[in-house]
């Protein structure tokens, strides 16, 4: 087959004007080859304009609007709106000195932000409810929830906040504020940036140093590992038990549950190692995300350790305006609870996301409640263990709530696992499914290693040649031929 010139340009034409319209199929994300292609386009002219800080702002602002058009269509225009207002407000709220009128205008802002969330990811959520409970036929409406909406929701809402506290001043201008909003590394799927973190860098403008830049070079690599290799990977396999849990047994279906429990923590993980990556590349540093959760021998621990930034503005925004620890044991209990439950809801329109948050509301309540028991108890290798296992089966217990696609699904899969489970299946198991369950051990012994050696291994890698560098990175890309799927499957925080 042969192809005329004038046919060549005209496909080429093609292509590259796809490069500007949205393609609802195809939305471009961290896992999108389109990315890291244009993102290499946009390092050098990004390095260029570095030296003027407003050039760079404007530049980043642009690239980051043009990566969210392509991410949610017409919906990066919604962005702006919000902004703008949200800018607005603040730098009104900041003149005023009657303290009720500032806080009305923080509320107007707060119940502004909530209501636009409310409508794109709860509107048909209350719409089936109130159909089950009057007995009511209102259809469904035709929502497309845009991506990255609660994230950038919690940063906007925390923003305002902290100007009416006066723990920051408002921005200058508004560039500087959509600049901070619209961040591409951490738009579609955070983490949660903070501002009074995040745009003092923004002013001091600085240079990434060449152990930043390699840093964040190996943190996309992880990032690529625990995403395109290991998690999608073992997803397969996952997704055919939760697809049809009644079809397995209990030992088929426990592993798709500890499957789901590793592949949640790769994924998510994953972009957040990527996006700090990034961001760390061009100078800005987003803070850790993740921090070896399953480790974790309590809940507290937990929430301590996994999705940081949701848990800490959970912590500072819900938990604490409610009353923290600050007005006695059972509204400290409750607190708790109610602030689990508002970050159930966060996760999705569902029962099931509700019921989720309460039970790990409950579980921090009764830990807190068992705390002057749990102090007598001596620490050894043993009560660690016993209490490790206890944190790691209930969170693992819990996800099957979290993915399942309905309650009865959930109920059925904990079911199997309690009823039909037989250890004489085990080593069929493993020699069926071999590469899986070497990657699951792979992984979960990974998990444990020591934050310093870690630290250690990237630090060699910082400072390795560059033809160790290539090497790393050309293993990294082989590994992700061998193992991928035949479509990229989207990171599981898109939807949220």
């Amino acid at each position: 087959m042969s192809f005329s010139i004038p046919e060549l340009n005209e496909t080429v034409a093609a292509k590259f004007g796809n490069l500007f319209l949205y393609d609802p199929s195809a939305p471009m994300l961290f896992s999108s080859g389109i990315f890291w292609v244009l993102f290499l386009v946009f390092l050098p002219l990004y390095a260029l304009l570095k030296r003027s800080r407003i050039q760079m702002t404007i530049f980043v602002v642009a690239f980051s609007l043009y990566f969210y058009y392509k991410s949610s269509g017409l919906f990066f225009l919604m962005l702006i709106a919000t902004s703008l207002v949200d800018w607005l407000v603040s730098r009104w709220m900041s003149r005023l000195k009657d303290k009720n009128a500032r806080r009305s205008l923080m509320w107007f802002s707060i119940v502004l932000s909530l209501s636009i969330l409310g409508y794109f990811k709860y509107a048909n959520f209350f719409l089936w409810n109130w159909n089950a409970m009057v007995e009511a036929n209102f259809q469904p409406l035709d929502i497309i929830l845009p991506v990255g909406i609660s994230f950038y929701t919690f940063q906007s809402i925390s923003y305002v906040v902290d100007v009416y506290k006066g723990k920051i001043s408002p921005t200058r201008t508004w560039l500087d504020y959509i600049f901070f909003l619209s961040f591409f590394p951490a738009l579609v799927a955070g983490p949660i940036v903070r501002a009074d973190y995040f745009l003092p860098q923004l002013e001091k403008n600085e240079t990434a140093t060449s152990d930043e830049i390699w840093g964040g070079l190996w943190l996309i690599l992880i990032g690529i590992v625990k995403k395109a290799v290991i998690a999608d990977y073992i997803a397969q396999f996952n997704d055919l038990i939760f697809n049809d849990p009644a079809f397995y047994t209990g030992v088929q279906t426990l592993m798709g549950v500890l499957g789901y429990t590793m592949q949640i923590y790769c994924d998510f993980s994953g972009y957040s190692d990527m996006a700090i990556g990034i961001a760390l590349i061009m100078g800005f540093k987003l803070g850790i995300n993740f921090d070896s959760p399953y480790q974790s021998r309590n809940l507290t621990e937990f929430w301590r350790r996994w999705h940081i930034s949701l848990s800490s503005w959970l912590r500072d925004y819900v938990y604490i305006p409610l009353g923290g620890n600050r007005k006695g044991t059972f509204r400290t209990y409750l607190n708790n609870f109610l602030t689990m439950l508002i970050g159930g809801l966060w996760h999705g329109a569902a029962w099931k996301f509700v019921f989720w948050g309460a039970m790990h509301g409950a579980g921090l309540a009764v830990h807190k409640a068992c705390k002057p028991i749990l102090k007598r108890i001596p620490d050894n290798w043993f009560t660690i263990f016993i209490f490790w296992l206890l944190t790691f089966v209930y969170v693992s217990l819990l996800w099957v709530f979290f993915r399942a696609a309905s309650f009865e699904d959930s109920v059925t899969i904990i079911n199997n696992i309690f009823i039909d489970f037989h250890w004489n299946q085990i080593p069929q198991f493993f020699e069926a499914r071999m590469v899986w369950c070497i990657m699951m051990i792979s992984l979960i012994v990974f998990h444990f290693v020591p934050q310093s050696i870690a630290d250690r291994v990237q630090y060699i890698f910082v400072r390795s040649p560059w033809i160790v560098k290539l090497l790393c990175f050309l293993t990294v890309v082989q590994l992700v031929i061998e193992f991928m799927s035949e479509e990229v499957a989207p990171f599981i925080y898109f939807q949220f």
